[in-house]
């Protein structure tokens, strides 16, 4: 939530750069307009509320005084009518404009790069040696359904489409790669959370998921539960509506959960193998943070990101995303690509955002500067990492000519020491 007194001050500065992420003129002009109507319904409920004080007093007086006060009885109605209907209008005001500035998203940081889409994103660095093979690499589909640890055909006739089951070995790999993670974020000083799984409208509207992105999530018809699309909102949410002693700041997070999203406008993108399911893990990370060390925080993330990625021995590169390609909540966000050698690619699997105070307006999350004064934190969330995309990316990279599949020397202990993954010792 961006903070209605500051877009009174700097309309202008507001809606060019919101334009950059797609938001018109016309949308700050309503708001400010909607925020004016309220502010004079207010001065004149208050008004009329110091007024029925006073008529009050006068009724009281000229009781003691044992005089006739119908006439400051009839006033005293007409006000008071009056009033509730003022309240009545405020009510409904205050939501419309509650809904409307909900309805934005976060402002972008003045040094990211301004662009429609992802092909205005910029490259901040690349780390690893992308493999050469002599054979034609194959995809992460093949390899897993070929080597018996990845059926997508079974999960479709149980589940439907983009659902997968991992089954020995595959299996084992899975573990394997979130304990590994969930390892490495404990020795980097996150404090690991098993979060719920399912959160209420509340949690989702202070993440930024709600009131925009409802039909991206899956919900528990007529109850109001929502299956998480991420742990950033369980995690986010932990401290929602509360002042979080100064002296825990920072506070880190990390926690592995299912995520469940509908992909909704998905339709025809990514539909065999493990980038884009309905259902897959991921590791998350979730800091909060005194402003002022929000930026040096974003940097640490996008560090702890990589880290799992260079033990793991996996070319990747850093980008800054656009104002066009960047999510809701964040102010600036750094995506970590990797190689995936059989699309000839970089794939997303991460992304660290800065959201600032967005998510703490929104989730009321605050603490006590040093002047004593309530101050909103900063939130910062990132994925460390999407488990599934992780195993693709594995199964693509470290892939062998006669099918088999080497596995990263760091996460061999977390296999019972297993080296390869061939058809015969898939159990």
């Amino acid at each position: 939530m961006l903070d209605i007194r500051d877009i009174r001050k700097n309309p202008d500065m507001y809606k060019e750069r919101l334009g950059t992420r797609g938001i018109q003129p016309e949308q700050i002009d309503a708001l400010l307009e909607k925020d004016q109507e309220r502010r004079d319904l207010l001065v004149e409920a208050e008004s009329l509320k110091k007024q029925r004080n006073d008529v009050s007093a006068a009724i009281a007086q000229a009781k003691r005084n044992h005089e006739d006060a119908t006439e400051q009885i009839q006033k005293m109605r007409d006000v008071g009518s009056r009033i509730k209907s003022l309240d009545e209008d405020l009510d409904r005001i205050e939501a419309e404009q509650k809904d409307m500035a909900s309805r934005l998203p976060n402002l972008p940081n003045p040094t990211i790069p301004v662009g429609k889409d992802e092909d205005a994103n910029v490259e901040l660095r690349k780390v690893g040696e992308v493999p050469h093979f002599d054979f034609e690499p194959k995809n992460h589909w093949d390899i897993g359904e070929d080597l018996g640890i990845l059926d997508f055909e079974r999960a479709a006739k149980v589940s439907g489409a983009r659902f997968v089951y991992y089954i020995g070995a595959g299996a084992k790999l899975e573990r394997a790669v979130y304990n590994f993670m969930l390892d490495q974020h404990a020795e980097e000083g996150y404090t690991e959370i098993i979060p719920p799984y399912i959160v209420n409208a509340a949690s989702m509207y202070g993440t930024g998921q709600f009131p925009k992105f409802k039909e991206d999530v899956y919900q528990v018809n007529g109850e109001d539960m929502t299956l998480i699309p991420t742990a950033e909102v369980p995690l986010t949410n932990y401290y929602r509506d509360e002042v979080i002693p100064t002296e825990k700041l920072p506070v880190y997070f990390t926690a592995l959960s299912p995520s469940f999203r509908s992909e909704a406008g998905s339709a025809g993108r990514d539909t065999r193998g493990l980038i884009r399911m309905h259902q897959f893990n991921k590791v998350e990370m979730v800091k909060y943070v005194k402003p002022e060390t929000s930026y040096d925080e974003l940097e640490k993330m996008t560090t702890n990101a990589g880290n799992i990625l260079e033990k793991l021995g996996l070319p990747y590169h850093v980008i800054t995303l656009s104002t066009g390609d960047m999510g809701f909540s964040a102010a600036m966000t750094h995506d970590l690509e990797v190689w995936m050698p059989a699309q000839d690619k970089y794939r997303e699997i991460s992304s660290c955002s800065n959201c600032e105070d967005f998510q703490a307006r929104r989730a009321h999350i605050q603490y006590r500067g040093e002047n004593g004064k309530l101050q909103f934190v900063h939130t910062l969330n990132g994925s460390g990492l999407a488990v599934g995309r992780t195993v693709a990316a594995i199964l693509e990279n470290y892939q062998n000519e006669d099918g088999s599949v080497t596995i990263p020397e760091v996460l061999r202990p977390y296999m019972n020491g297993m080296e390869k993954i061939t058809k015969e010792n898939n159990k």
